[in-house]
């Protein structure tokens, strides 16, 4: 799986490319062309997805225990 740093500068890049009306991406090398402005708009949501859910994490775990008596 791809880690969140990675996710968040593909999103960024198609964010930015979606913004200044261009449907072409480059990062790391490597070009996408979109064929509408849909498809732009359905991968940002695929990526804020797993941006979501890469950063949905427990932050409070409660330990109940007993003696038995």
């Amino acid at each position: 799986m791809t880690d969140l740093a990675q996710l968040t500068a593909w999103r960024d890049a198609l964010m930015a490319a979606r913004y200044r009306g261009v449907r072409t991406v480059e990062y790391d090398g490597k070009r996408v062309t979109y064929a509408s402005d849909g498809e732009m708009a359905a991968a940002l949501a695929d990526l804020n997805r797993q941006i979501a859910g890469a950063t949905d994490r427990i932050s409070v775990v409660r330990i109940q225990s007993s003696k038995g008596l």
